[in-house]
């Protein structure tokens, strides 16, 4: 209701805090039963070190009942703080190209592969990265959603959540053809762009990624894995170093 009532107390989750912001508060304020549901994880793994101490009649018994406890305690913290991590560019406090950038950088930089970042095409298009390799070109952008935002295909058609997704990936196909464009005029050498989405927040499918709308969407510690397994050889060392020069020239450096 706008302006609300003087006579109603205004219920604070409605004033207009961000989803991060209440994310964040509702897993600070979880921490205690986070801890106590460990707690008892502990206590069974507890309980099954002891058992299996005495199954196969080993030593040391108390020593492998806390074995156990540590064990399980550990990895229901390691799993809780992996999924907390995992939001961390949805919540601002990581920034999706440099996480992104790094992967490709390490996967691809010893295979010939380039890596631009933050490149544009002035007042036309721009994106996150720009690889070129001996598999071909690539434009990659960085994406996020809120952790239960379901990134599905149905029908054909690409979904977030209940948005439809093929003006995200148009926008994106547009931007790799610009980016091909400008390179095939300027090099001389025919230019394909395939485009892709790295998402750092959402809930892909198993196996981390989703191919819809002609637009691969995948988890960022994916990327230069998939882009490895393009098979086939597009461009030899002279087009790639072509490519890249023209490409560091041409393209306009966007500021961080």
């Amino acid at each position: 209701m706008p302006g609300g009532s003087i006579y109603v107390t205004q219920d604070e989750k409605y004033t207009g805090a961000s989803p991060q912001w209440w994310y964040e508060k509702f897993w600070r304020e979880d921490a205690k039963n986070r801890q106590r549901s460990r707690a008892i994880k502990a206590g069974v793994g507890f309980a099954a070190g002891i058992g299996l101490a005495l199954r196969f009649d080993l030593s040391l018994v108390l020593f492998w009942a806390a074995l156990g406890a540590g064990i399980v305690a550990g990895v229901d913290w390691y799993l809780a703080w992996r999924s907390f991590h995992a939001t961390a560019v949805w919540r601002g406090r990581r920034r999706g190209e440099v996480i992104t950038g790094r992967v490709l950088r390490r996967s691809l930089r010893k295979l010939g592969y380039s890596v631009l970042d933050g490149r544009a095409i002035r007042e036309q298009a721009s994106i996150d990265h720009l690889v070129i390799g001996p598999g071909g070109v690539w434009v990659i952008d960085n994406e996020s959603w809120s952790p239960d935002t379901e990134i599905a295909e149905y029908g054909g058609k690409l979904f977030f959540g209940e948005k439809y997704g093929k003006k995200d990936a148009d926008a994106l196909i547009a931007t790799g053809a610009a980016f091909a464009e400008l390179l095939t005029r300027e090099t001389g050498i025919e230019v394909s762009i395939t485009p892709v989405l790295a998402v750092h927040c959402g809930m892909l499918p198993r196996g981390g990624q989703l191919t819809s709308e002609g637009v691969t969407l995948i988890k960022p510690g994916l990327v230069g894995k998939r882009i490895k397994a393009t098979s086939g050889q597009v461009y030899d060392e002279a087009q790639i170093e072509l490519l890249t020069r023209t490409a560091a020239r041409e393209l306009q450096r966007q500021r961080s």
